[in-house]
Formats: structure tokens, sequence, C-alpha cells
């Protein structure tokens, strides 16, 4: 175990293989927090960049980011001051009204947010929401899977994740349905969208975009100049999930998720039931 607060080359290699694995093998690992207890959260994005890096080497590719824990509630829940993020590869697209396969996730959650498909790259520093606005070709409804491949509570002492494990684990990004109605960012008040998710028919959540940063775009501009210091822009074309504006609700096998956006249409995914 470490003594400091920083992880090593061979420590943060060690732990991105071991969550790749558990990916593959739906056995997730220990907690992180546990382990090293001294990890911060550079040291956390040191092993989602890692990460990230076997992935694009197995040939999946990025297609897109996630940004997460926007809102106040789930900041404070974490004990953290800003938002995280993470990667969103080709092979997490899931068809509107399809359906998501049985074996695919460990623990799988669903959230309600907008994404911002962009037309024109972002690089910061300095990137504002009104560059955001501009920038992006379209907002349209989206569903995110999030999943679990650091244990959610420690068997033996109850412990919880912290931030480090899931920015380790690229932000617990797992999953992506786009649907519903396409918008032009300046055609909508986009703080005053809202949605109802809607679990085998029966309401589980609700909630407004303005709930993420006061604006889903605020979001966006946040993660570009977050990456900015790492020399990595927003790419035009590129799918940037702005944040959850409703609490994650966990998905069992069977179930039969649909997020009403009310003007913007509906977005929907079912999850296979397990064989066997």
């Amino acid at each position: 175990m470490p003594e400091s607060d920083t992880l090593g080359a061979e420590a943060i290699a060690d732990t991105a293989r071991r969550l790749y694995e558990a990916e593959k093998t739906r056995v997730p690992i220990r907690q992180l927090s546990l382990q090293y207890p001294g990890m911060t959260i550079d040291d956390a994005y040191a092993v989602q960049r890692a990460l990230v890096d076997l992935k694009t080497a197995d040939g999946r590719s990025v297609r897109g980011r996630k940004i997460g824990l926007t809102s106040k509630v789930m900041q404070r829940a974490v004990s953290i001051t800003e938002p995280d993020y993470g990667a969103i590869f080709d092979d997490m697209f899931f068809d509107d009204g399809g359906t998501v396969p049985a074996g695919r996730f460990i623990r799988p959650r669903i959230e309600v947010e907008l994404a911002f498909i962009l037309g024109e790259d972002l690089k910061g520093p300095g990137v504002t929401l009104y560059d955001v606005l501009s920038a992006s070709e379209y907002v349209t409804p989206a569903l995110e899977i999030l999943d679990a491949r650091v244990q959610m509570s420690d068997p033996e002492t109850g412990h919880l994740r912290t931030i480090v494990d899931t920015i380790a684990d690229n932000a617990a990004d797992a999953g992506i349905v786009l649907g519903g109605r396409v918008v032009k960012p300046m055609d909508v008040d986009l703080r005053w969208v809202s949605a109802l998710l809607l679990r085998n028919g029966s309401i589980e959540e609700s909630g407004v975009a303005a709930a993420v940063l006061n604006h889903p775009g605020n979001g966006v501009a946040w993660l570009a100049n977050r990456l900015a210091p790492h020399g990595v822009p927003l790419r035009a074309g590129e799918v940037i999930l702005a944040g959850s504006f409703t609490t994650p609700i966990f998905a069992e096998p069977g179930d039969t998720f649909v997020a009403d956006y009310g003007p913007l249409g509906t977005v929907s995914c079912s999850f296979a039931r397990e064989v066997g």
C-alpha cells in the first residue's frame, strides 16, 4: 500500500488492467479507495486515461464524452465541488426502443440527460456557454446507462465507493440511447427541458435540465476547459452527455425504461431477461 498520495506508473497500469478485465468478466474489483487510501482525483483520471488507452488499443474508438455529478445534491453526496467526466466508446450506443443484451452489465442504472452533438471543435481554456451553443449542431434527449466495475459496497466493511473509484472506472459510463426530437440549441430554452422517467409504466423520477449547473450547456463548457491542460479538444461530431437531471435508477432484467420529454418526445430501452 503506497505511503504517498500519488500512485506510481505501475499501480496506474495495473489498476487500469483490472478494471478492463472486470468489464469483460462482469466481476467487479475491490474498491480502489480501500486499496489506495491516499488516491487522489488526479490519480483516478490517470487510471481512466490508461483504461481508455487499453480500450482503443483493443479496437474501440472514442465517440464522445460524458459529464457526471453535475447536480449539487450528487456533489455533496460524494464530497466534491465539481463534476467528473468519462469517455463514450463506439460500442456503447443502443437503439432507441431497442433491447439491451442480457449479460452486458454488472449492475446497470439509468439516468436522464440531454446530449449535445457538436458541429465544431471546442477547445479550452476560456470556453463559455455561448461557445457551446454556437458549436453544437443539435441537442437531443438521451438515456445514459451506468455500471460499476468497482464494488459499490465493500462486502467486508460496507464502505461505499468514493469519487476516485467512480472516476477511475470511466465515470461509471457504460451505455447511451439517443432518441426523441432533435432541436437546435438556440430554438429551445434548454434550462426548462424536463422529463419523466418511467420504469415498466410507473414514474420513478422526474427533473428539469436547469439542475445541471444552471444550464446543461455549462457542463459541456466545463468539460472543454477541464480537458484543456491535457491538450484534448471536444471534436466536431462527438456526442457529449451534459449530465443527468434525475437520480440513477437500477435496471433489472426485463425492465423497460421510457424517458418522456414532453414536446421533445420520448427515448426508451428494455433490458433483456436473463436466460437460464
